[in-house]
């Protein structure tokens, strides 16, 4: 492998509680209940329609104007508290250190909006990959493989020399579907073991996958 795309939310950064406050607060807002920071671990990684699809009572979801004031609602709130919380996954910051030591073409993709997942990767991984793309509405998401396939472009290497990481099945079926190499990470918002069963690598810890590129 010549080149690595991680998924940012639960692979190179821990979101979760920001997530969880942004859409707990703008659940507040449209009068719905609000749900333990924890339950957001099975809620994320499908982007912000999704989320807010999963967090309204059962009887709720199919009110569109519902949904579409909740949307509007994280939207904002998310932006104006993007960092709270947010830390990169310990060990991550040295991983990138080394990687682009080694002059490892690096890049991003999220199901997280473009414009969010642009800022934090600035704020927290400066400088440290050639591109950066969150969903936009001109691309379809994860795991649709276009814009895997678009980095892969801006990276300048086939997608069979490329590795994409993420903490999610969702991450793992969007290698598949470019012909990537899937891998996993055992830290990130699901379980190892669900990831495992799906028959890929799993990364312990980030430090881990210096030991996995030497292998191969």
């Amino acid at each position: 492998m010549r080149g690595i795309i991680f998924d940012l939310d639960g692979t190179l950064a821990d979101t979760l509680a920001g997530i969880a406050g942004a859409m707990n607060r703008a659940l507040a807002m449209v009068d719905m209940p609000a749900h333990p920071e924890a339950a957001y671990r099975d809620f994320v990684g499908e982007g912000i329609e999704i989320l807010a699809e999963r967090v309204l009572p059962a009887a709720a979801r199919g009110d569109v104007t519902l949904r579409a004031a909740l949307v509007s609602a994280y939207r904002l709130d998310y932006g104006a508290h993007l960092l709270d919380g947010v830390l990169p996954y310990p060990g991550i910051v040295e991983l990138l250190d080394t990687l682009t030591a080694r002059e490892l073409p690096m890049g991003v993709l999220s199901n997280k909006p473009d414009g969010p997942t642009r800022a934090m990767v600035a704020a927290l991984f400066p400088g440290r990959f050639r591109e950066v793309r969150g969903q936009r509405d001109d691309t379809p998401r994860k795991p649709d493989p276009a814009a895997a396939l678009a980095i892969a472009h801006v990276l300048g290497l086939p997608p069979a020399e490329i590795a994409l990481i993420g903490d999610t099945q969702i991450d793992l079926e969007t290698a598949r579907r470019a012909g990537m190499r899937p891998l996993g990470v055992a830290w990130g918002f699901r379980p190892a073991a669900e990831l495992a069963a799906h028959g890929v690598v799993v990364l312990n810890e980030p430090s881990d996958l210096l030991a996995h590129l030497t292998l191969v």
